[in-house]
């Protein structure tokens, strides 16, 4: 049997280390009040809600192509010319987005975010305002050629869309259209949680650019400071 005395000391013992248990608990949460919020758990968030959006669109352009197809048979010729107007809508797959791409720099107090690359939607034609032109002749009206033509030039207009869309201007002006809208969507959270951080996006083939001058690797990843904290 358990003597009175060995029990009491028992028992004290067990009150003790609910105590130590409690008071490391209570001085763990204060500690987090009082070192603020949590730039990572914010950063966290706002991505989880980011991935939800799913797809971004950040900038959109119209174009128009002017594309002539020719053929030739029998001797004779004929030629149509198309006019085609298109819409082009330059997107990002924030699905993509994962805890390895959003960085946090606790010296710098920066956080950085790595974009999946501008993908094109489209082009959706304009069909009410597209202009067709022929030079007449005989062809044209005794064969299949005006269909052929027709054809030749709905596929080149569309190719020449895309062309036109991936200009390096056009191309420019999404990515920038992009970052800010990222940015913006980083950095509101933590400005309104009174925290003094800057956000730099960037896309993969910009890593080791000018806009980006080797500031990731002095940085964690959301993935390795949970990992951190887990251990």
């Amino acid at each position: 049997m358990i003597r009175p005395v060995a029990k009491l000391l028992i028992a004290l013992v067990a009150v003790a280390l609910i105590a130590g248990g409690a008071g490391w608990f209570v001085s763990r949460q204060i500690g987090r009040s009082l070192a603020g919020p949590d730039p990572v758990s914010i950063a966290s968030a706002s991505l989880q809600s980011m991935q939800e959006q799913n797809r971004l669109t950040p900038f959109a352009a119209r174009y128009v192509a002017v594309v002539t197809s020719t053929q030739r048979r029998f001797g004779l010729s004929a030629r149509k010319t198309l006019i085609m107007p298109g819409n082009v809508r330059y997107e990002v797959d924030l699905g993509k987005l994962r805890q390895q791409d959003v960085r946090w720099n606790a010296g710098e107090k920066r956080l950085s975010v790595m974009l999946p690359p501008i993908e094109l939607a489209g082009p959706e034609v304009d069909l009410a305002a597209m202009r067709e032109y022929d030079g007449g002749g005989v062809l044209l009206r005794l064969s299949d050629a005006a269909t052929r033509l027709d054809m030749s030039n709905r596929a080149a207009g569309q190719r020449e869309l895309l062309a036109q869309a991936r200009g390096p201007v056009p191309m420019r002006l999404a990515r920038d259209a992009a970052r800010r809208a990222v940015e913006r969507s980083f950095a509101m959270p933590l400005r309104a949680a009174g925290l003094d951080a800057t956000v730099q996006v960037l896309f993969a083939d910009e890593r080791g650019s000018k806009r980006n001058p080797d500031q990731l690797d002095r940085s964690r990843s959301l993935d390795e400071i949970y990992a951190n904290k887990a251990a």
